[in-house]
């Protein structure tokens, strides 16, 4: 049997497609559920092994970008949220999926409706879209197993990506190995603050971040869109054997398909 992906749309996602292709094509079914299905009760989150959060802009990042979803999220569908990720089912979200999981509180420290961080507007002061390094750490997250210490190559395309917090919580996330990918120099093929390679500031170069149990992903940049090798812009000069994204996705759906 295939797991069953939930890919969670609402008014301004715009990533939902191509998220719901690279679950698809890493071995899942996937189904396209509104957040308002799940309010009604015509859709339930239970029936899923695998919830995706996509990018875009959610409510048109009014107020703040991933507010009012991550509201929705936190004061409707808490209990089902909180079940969901009790009963040890991976999560994803990328950007703005990111940017409602941290105001959910769910990243990053698994706090529902405790927000510990924020993904505030990049040190430019403008929106950025281009093809990024990424240092992956190690780390117990399911999305990046056999990726660890491997350079990524992702593109970002965010406004508000700069990964902040207080010092107490960025301590806490640095020495439980939480932190998951870190913008770097391809060069030296170590984490970097220098702009554009870190595109938005993001404290010690952080572009994504787990929960402790490592089932919970969050990051800015883009795997959904390095699904074939065509997809990357040099793909004729640089030969990938497997186009980067892909890993994440098949991870996650090798690890909900043992449950079935």
């Amino acid at each position: 049997m295939k797991p069953l992906v939930c890919i969670l749309r609402t008014d301004g996602t715009n990533c939902d497609l191509e998220t719901y292709a690279a679950f698809a094509k890493a071995g899942a079914k996937c189904e396209m559920v509104h957040v308002n299905q799940l309010r009604s009760g015509a859709q339930k989150l239970s029936d899923y092994q695998i919830l995706a959060i996509p990018g875009g802009f959610s409510y048109g990042d009014d107020i703040h970008s991933g507010k009012i979803l991550s509201v929705e999220l936190t004061s409707f569908l808490k209990e089902q949220l909180n079940s969901f990720v009790s009963a040890g089912k991976p999560v994803i979200g990328i950007c703005n999926g990111f940017q409602v999981l941290v105001r959910t509180g769910l990243l990053p420290r698994g706090e529902l409706g405790v927000i510990s961080a924020t993904l505030m507007h990049n040190d430019s002061g403008h929106f950025e879209c281009r093809w990024v390094d990424l240092l992956v750490e190690k780390t117990n997250c399911l999305f990046t197993r056999g990726l660890e210490e491997r350079v990524l190559q992702y593109q970002v395309a965010h406004g508000e990506g700069k990964f902040y917090t207080s010092q107490e919580t960025l301590a806490a996330i640095e020495n439980n190995s939480q932190v998951v990918f870190r913008y770097a120099d391809p060069a030296t093929v170590q984490p970097t603050m220098a702009y554009p390679l870190n595109p938005n500031g993001s404290l010690q170069a952080i572009a994504g971040v787990c929960d402790n149990t490592g089932l919970v992903l969050g990051l800015m940049p883009h795997p959904e869109r390095f699904m074939e090798p065509y997809h990357h812009p040099n793909w004729r000069r640089t030969g990938f054997t497997e186009p980067h994204g892909l890993p994440l996705f098949r991870n996650a759906v090798e690890y909900a398909a043992k449950s079935l």
